[in-house]
């Protein structure tokens, strides 16, 4: 319980410090998105690491999308994603941490998300093919 608390807090903290400040700066919000997004890639491929260092390769994409909605989302937000498919600054953050698990995972991959009705949010993995 005290661990939701301190992760609610502190990625409040972050949105607070890229945005109270930044945002007012002409320019500036486009790029405090891209830190915050690329925060959650940074700490997404770190979970992802620790999670899997101990299993044998996914065999396939199913298997590592699978394993990022039910293990790697659940371990960060304590519920299971049920579907893979706005406050963005919000979102930034989740959006890197997909990104950077499935990066990990040896996954290239564009997240977006969108919030159509409150607290629901959707987020949408494109996979991108090499």
């Amino acid at each position: 319980m005290a661990d939701e608390v301190l992760f609610d807090y502190l990625h409040m903290e972050m949105i607070h410090e890229f945005f109270n400040e930044n945002y007012k700066k002409e320019g500036k919000s486009e790029e405090s998105m891209t830190t915050l997004e690329l925060l959650g890639f940074r700490v997404g491929q770190c979970v992802i690491e620790r999670l899997t260092k101990d299993s044998p390769r996914f065999k396939d994409e199913l298997d590592a999308m699978k394993f990022t909605c039910k293990d790697f989302w659940m371990s960060v937000y304590k519920k299971q994603i049920d579907n893979l498919r706005t406050n963005h600054q919000f979102l930034a953050f989740p959006c890197g941490l997909i990104r950077g698990a499935l990066s990990n995972l040896g996954i290239t991959s564009v997240v977006t998300a969108e919030v159509a009705i409150m607290p629901a949010c959707k987020f949408q993995i494109q996979i991108q093919r090499v």
